[in-house]
């Protein structure tokens, strides 16, 4: 297209009869609405302050000028608003005219002002350009373009190209970062202090040069150098934020990394995102040219925002809602049992886990008491067990689930990583907090693959999330706390490369007592010989690996598509549950039945644990009230659970045995961070005999530990050299 040959006059009287004739037809009445008419109207008296213009309805007046647009929308916008400056006014209410606020007399006295000093008109359109008032000072709107339909074939940020800059682009993406929101100069308002002319310095960058001598007539004629002084009170100022556009991990070919595009928000478009959200942006690519003599030849690509939508996942995929039909046929039958399966159908077995996987994605009811006290709604996870029991891959799979997910490893992820980091704003030269992982998982669920690889101090930072829901930050003279409602899954490996039964669970996976109890449920995945079990495991994962599909089973139930899962487990959160009265004496005769029975990690907290997992069960019902199936399958979880972390001991520990308590005195034995971990044999068999141990037991003890390969022994087996963990 030609843009050189259109006729922009024609084209401006184009948007005029699309604005006044433009009507649709309301669904109740049938009646006529003229809904861009209703705007302009609801702008001149202040009732609005936004102009949307739908390209798929300007498509349909003029298809050409819809083309247009989309090609050349920086000056189709300006030719909108000098169109609506042209409508306001016949729009404007008489009998109810809007009320006058100090900018409307600030630019009454300076039209007076103008009419006395120029009262002829063609004099007055004869000034400089900045002598006369730029259009944008006098408008109270905005205009923008957006394209509905377009947000579901929205570009990655690496795809927006050169020949896209000008053009209505539709870019998705996670916002990374977002700046606070700052008035930015439109429109700089000088006065002369010898001649007291005004000047005007329209803005149309980031960055601008103040004026600081006078242009008008009488100081160029006269010579008289008179002084600009910026008058901030005739200016005019815009709220503008800064957003930082990731793309998704999805998108990133091989051996990339994931690209960034920097967004301005503009006036209403700010602060209609947050960090962590999925998004698609609608606006403009335009090229901003680098400041100073290193970056005099480079341009950045900014893109100017006109419209924001806030995405989950299945929206982005343009996934419609379910229909009463579709949630029949997700009903039917045993769909608890259905919905669990159908997570990571390549996976075989660990129903029960699968299980707790789908409450831990619809969540329970979140409680504020009066005094200001929150109960957190969301529900902690972690699998624990040995290697390649498909830890990790349950973790992939929620995160390709989960609307809302963030996916991280222990070793990977410092405390500045999980929580926020302090960096200079290039904007503002002020320090900001940008967000970790679990700011970025707000509302949503954060998976952490190799809890036991993280530092002791980083995990000092999961304590107030798991249970405050918040976290409180005091970097750079900045004290705050940021928002961190998330759901924690983690996946833990055992200490000693393989689950010891014989070990209590702290020493297992060297973590502490204060952290495991926070989780609502933990679950021990053990990898034992079983034939049976193995023979059936090896035919499922051979089937998986020749035909990417997992086998069909006589008793296995319709595995549900990931969009049709999410659809419903969306439907699901929406339900808010209560517990009923008479539900109160059967949940507390449980909970004191599990404190008879004074099991590991068995407190208060798993009190809250069974009404969250009662709740959510609730929720996948569809339900508004907890029934008691719904608390005696939340106890059954919390009973497989911890039977789990017994493992296939026949036997529950009751008291220490004797290679355990040598075990511990060989332990004390090891000096405060040694360069070598070594022990001599001699003095170990002192200090077990001194505490009452016969050689026997201290032999079995040293057999026993060097077959776990705890530590090993040198050839004369005099010396213990400690060789994982201590």
């Amino acid at each position: 297209m030609n843009f050189q040959k259109r006729n922009y006059e024609e084209d401006c009287d184009r948007l005029r009869q699309f604005l006044e004739s433009h009507y649709t037809h309301d669904p109740e009445t049938g009646k006529k609405v003229f809904k861009y008419s209703d705007m302009v109207r609801d702008v001149a008296n202040r009732e609005a302050v936004t102009v949307e213009i739908d390209l798929d309805e300007v498509a349909e007046f003029d298809e050409d000028l819809a083309s247009a647009i989309r090609a050349n929308t920086i000056r189709y916008q300006r030719l909108l608003s000098s169109t609506l400056d042209e409508l306001i006014p016949k729009y404007r209410s008489v009998a109810n005219p809007p009320v006058k606020d100090i900018l409307d007399t600030y630019i009454e006295h300076r039209l007076l002002l103008e009419a006395r000093q120029h009262p002829d008109e063609a004099t007055r359109d004869s000034r400089p350009a900045n002598q006369r008032f730029p259009p944008q000072l006098m408008r109270r709107f905005e205009v923008g373009f957006v394209d509905p339909k377009a947000r579901f074939t929205a570009a990655a940020v690496r795809d927006v190209k050169a020949n896209q800059i000008g053009k209505l682009v539709s870019v998705k993406g996670i916002v990374t970062r977002a700046t606070e929101v700052k008035p930015q100069l439109e429109v700089a308002t000088y006065t002369c202090d010898r001649c007291g002319s005004e000047i005007f310095q329209p803005i149309g960058g980031p960055s601008f040069k103040p004026l600081t001598d006078c242009l008008a007539k009488e100081c160029t004629e006269n010579k008289s150098g008179g002084r600009l002084n910026l008058e901030h009170r005739g200016s005019k100022f815009t709220k503008f934020q800064e957003l930082k556009i990731q793309e998704h991990t999805d998108q990133v070919p091989e051996g990339g990394i994931p690209r960034q595009i920097t967004v301005h928000c503009r006036g209403q478009v700010c602060r209609n995102a947050s960090p962590g959200d999925h998004v698609v942006v609608q606006g403009v690519s335009l090229p901003l040219m680098g400041t100073g003599f290193n970056r005099g030849l480079l341009s950045d690509t900014v893109f100017e925002a006109h419209k924001i939508y806030k995405m989950n996942k299945s929206e982005v995929e343009n996934d419609q809602e379910l229909t009463e039909e579709e949630i029949e046929e997700i009903r039917s039958g045993d769909y608890y049992h259905k919905l669990a399966t159908s997570i990571a159908p390549e996976i075989f077995g660990h129903t029960d886990v699968k299980k707790a996987l789908l409450l831990l994605l619809i969540g329970g009811t979140n409680k504020n008491t009066n005094s200001g006290m929150k109960i957190r709604g969301n529900m902690n996870l972690i699998l624990m067990g040995d290697p390649g029991v498909a830890k990790s891959q349950l973790l992939g799979f929620i995160d390709r689930l989960a609307p809302r997910c963030q996916y991280t490893t222990g070793r990977g992820s410092s405390g500045v990583g999980l929580t926020a980091v302090v960096q200079k704003d290039p904007v503002t030269d002020e320090f900001v907090l940008e967000g970790g992982a679990l700011v970025l998982a707000d509302r949503g669920i954060c998976c952490i693959d190799e809890f036991d690889k993280m530092q002791e101090q980083d995990r000092v930072a999961i304590h107030e999330v798991m249970e405050q829901q918040t976290i409180s930050i005091a970097k750079a003279g900045i004290m705050t706390t940021l928002n961190a409602r998330v759901s924690i899954l983690a996946a833990a490996n055992p200490a000693f490369g393989k689950y010891n039964t014989r070990k209590s669970v702290e020493q297992n996976v060297n973590l502490p007592p204060a952290l495991l109890s926070r989780f609502d449920l933990i679950w021990l995945m053990q990898d034992v010989p079983d034939r049976d079990f193995d023979l059936r495991l090896a035919h499922h994962v051979t089937h998986v690996h020749q035909y990417s599909v997992h086998p069909k089973r006589d008793d296995q139930q319709e595995v549900l598509s990931i969009s049709k899962m999410r659809r419903y487990l969306e439907l699901c959160r929406q339900k808010e549950p209560t517990v009923p009265h008479q539900l109160t004496e059967y949940i507390t005769q449980a909970y004191v039945d599990l404190r008879k029975e004074s099991r590991e990690f068995t407190s208060a907290r798993t009190l809250l644990s069974i009404l969250r997992l009662s709740t959510s069960i609730a929720k996948l019902r569809l339900q508004d009230q907890v029934e008691r199936d719904d608390v005696q399958e939340a106890i059954r979880l919390m009973e497989m659970s911890k039977d789990s972390i017994k493992g296939k001991s026949k036997s529950r520990r009751t008291k220490a045995r004797p290679t355990d308590l040598i075990y511990r005195e060989i332990q004390d034995l090891i000096p405060p961070k040694p360069a070598a971990p070594v022990i001599n044999v001699r003095e170990a068999l002192a200090r077990a005999q001194a505490r009452g141990f016969t050689r026997d037991q201290f032999d079995e003890c040293i057999e026993e530990y060097e077959e776990l390969e705890v530590f090993a022994l040198n050839a004369h087996r005099t010396k213990i050299t400690f060789i994982g963990n201590v």
